[in-house]
Parts: C-alpha cells; structure tokens; sequence
C-alpha cells in the first residue's frame, strides 16, 4: 500500500457561512469515520492558521511562512491506500464533505526509516 497525503490550503473554506460549518464538521468526520472503518485512514488534522514558525539550518527561528507565500496548508489527511485512484476517490469524499477542493501527493517511503521504526517498536 502506499501513503498519500490529502490537503487544502488555508482559507479554503473561508466561503462556508459560521452557521454551516457544524454540518460541514459533521460530513468531514462521517468521511474519516468511512476511512477508519475502511483501514485506509493514517492521520488528520486541521493547522493553526498562519502560525507556523521556519527554522533555519543554523537554528534560527523566523514566525513564517515566508511574506512571500500564497497558499499554506490549512488542513490535511494521510491515507494508506492500493492506488492513486483510491487516494483520489477519497479525496474527492473529503472535497465534497469539506466543501473545498483537495489536493493530492504521493508520500515517497524511505526504507531505511521504516526500519528504524521498526527496531524502535522491537524494543518497546
């Protein structure tokens, strides 16, 4: 299986009126309830709007994004799936649940992290 990642950018939802987002809430949570029940769902969350901090290489901490940047990202799920038909099959629930359009990455594995973990989980 392969992992996707399944986001939107911040303000993406930005056009649902306060009194709708309760039922926007709700059809979001029946999709990930379908992706629990489905074996597929790894991780959700929605991120603090424009609090991300940028840390450089030599450490040093700038409140960002970059001034620069347009689109961060407002939310995301990951889902382990067979295809990159199945991850846009469920992107597309998300969208239609959200009310926002979603977009869709592969997640490129890393062997020797996933051994890592491995032997960390071995060891308890």
């Amino acid at each position: 299986m392969t992992r996707y990642l399944i986001s939107f950018d911040d303000g993406a939802m930005d056009h649902i009126p306060q009194e709708e987002l309760p039922d926007v809430h709700k059809a979001t949570h029946a999709v990930a309830q379908e992706a629990i029940n489905a074996g597929v769902w790894v991780f959700g969350a929605g991120l603090g709007r424009q609090q991300a901090s940028v840390v450089a290489t030599d450490g040093t901490v700038t409140d960002g994004p970059y001034p620069e940047t347009k689109e961060v990202i407002g939310g995301l799920v990951v889902v382990d799936v067979d295809s990159r038909e199945e991850a846009l099959a469920w992107a597309a629930r998300i969208a239609d649940g959200c009310r926002c359009a979603q977009e869709v990455r592969e997640l490129l594995p890393d062997p020797g992290l996933d051994e890592m973990v491995r032997r960390a989980d071995r060891r308890g």
